[in-house]
């Protein structure tokens, strides 16, 4: 992986790619200046920095079959602050094997220079099966602050309230465990006929009684745009309090067929990134770039492009 050394002075390149101003600052203290890097470039970063108050991560699905250090060295070579990575059945790291596994993926980010900011997981519940208290703990002790709950999903020729009330027994449970840890349950709302959370006044339904502190909405706007093309930022607006962390994704209908495509090709508003900036969310945000597969290992090279691109549509959208 081509990159500067980060023995000394000089800065990772992922450090560079950012244009983050306290970087370029550094390498131009530390004898940066061979970099070719100006007085001019040095305020654009600074402009930048203001202009970003958010950290970025991405989705490292496509990547589980690579390495660890590799996978690390790919996100950081695009220049991201982090990763989202799966910690689930088949995922990047098992649950049976997270206690010897999740501290080498931890390390491995670590000396990248990057976190392991959202950790996707199997675990909407307490219990043994989904082995909750050995992957929370685990990652809590790590530092990990924040993880991805596993989905809830409706019976459809059931009740729906009643269903509602059980999801808000495990929830509970869940946010009363990971409290003393210091780890934050977050849900993701996804578009689909049979689960929780595609509405999304059921998520505000079981959660208005929850500090935010304790637990967050992954809000992500793809799916928000499939289920409300227009009425999302009712549904970002009702959900504001608890938004924790963003997830991009660019849904795209054929046809009246659902598919998902390159950032800014497809049918999320502007207007989102506008949201953004007038209620002042600041928390992560990750891109997810799902629309060339993701378990074929001859297509990693395309799908770095894809999300070098989406990320600069991102970080245009943004400003």
């Amino acid at each position: 992986m081509a990159s500067i050394s980060n023995n000394g002075s000089h800065p990772q390149r992922r450090d560079i790619l950012r244009g983050g101003s306290a970087a370029i600052a550094s390498a131009i203290v530390g004898g940066g200046m061979g970099l070719g890097i100006s007085n001019h470039a040095v305020a654009a970063a600074a402009s930048n920095d203001a202009a970003f108050p958010h950290r970025f991560c991405t989705f490292t699905k496509w990547l589980q079959m690579k390495s660890f250090d590799e996978m690390a060295g790919i996100i950081a070579d695009m220049g991201f602050d982090g990763a989202e990575v799966p910690v689930r059945p088949k995922g990047h790291v098992e649950p049976e094997n997270v206690e010897a596994e999740l501290p080498k993926l931890v390390a491995a980010l670590k000396k990248q220079n990057l976190d392991l900011m959202v950790l996707t997981s199997g675990i909407n519940a307490v219990n043994e099966e989904q082995r909750t208290e050995a992957v929370l703990k685990t990652a809590a002790d790590l530092g990990i602050k924040r993880f991805r709950m596993s989905y809830y999903k409706y019976d459809l020729k059931k009740p729906i309230m009643p269903q509602l009330e059980g999801f808000q027994d495990d929830l509970d449970a869940l946010v009363q465990f990971c409290e003393p840890l210091g780890i934050k349950p977050i849900y993701q709302n996804h578009s689909g006929s049979n689960y929780f959370g595609a509405p999304m006044w059921d998520m505000y339904q079981l959660f208005k009684e929850i500090d935010p502190a304790h637990v967050g909405v992954a809000y992500d706007i793809g799916h928000a745009s499939v289920e409300g093309a227009n009425s999302w930022v009712i549904d970002f607006n009702l959900l504001r309090p608890w938004i924790d962390t963003v997830y991009i994704k660019e849904p795209v209908w054929n046809a009246n067929e659902l598919s998902w495509g390159p950032g800014g090709d497809g049918i999320v508003s502007d207007n989102f990134f506008k949201e953004l900036k007038r209620t002042k969310f600041e928390g992560p945000i990750s891109l997810h770039v799902e629309y060339l597969g993701h378990d074929d290992e001859s297509k990693v090279p395309t799908i770095i492009e894809a999300t070098k691109k989406d990320f600069t549509t991102l970080k245009k959208r943004l400003s």
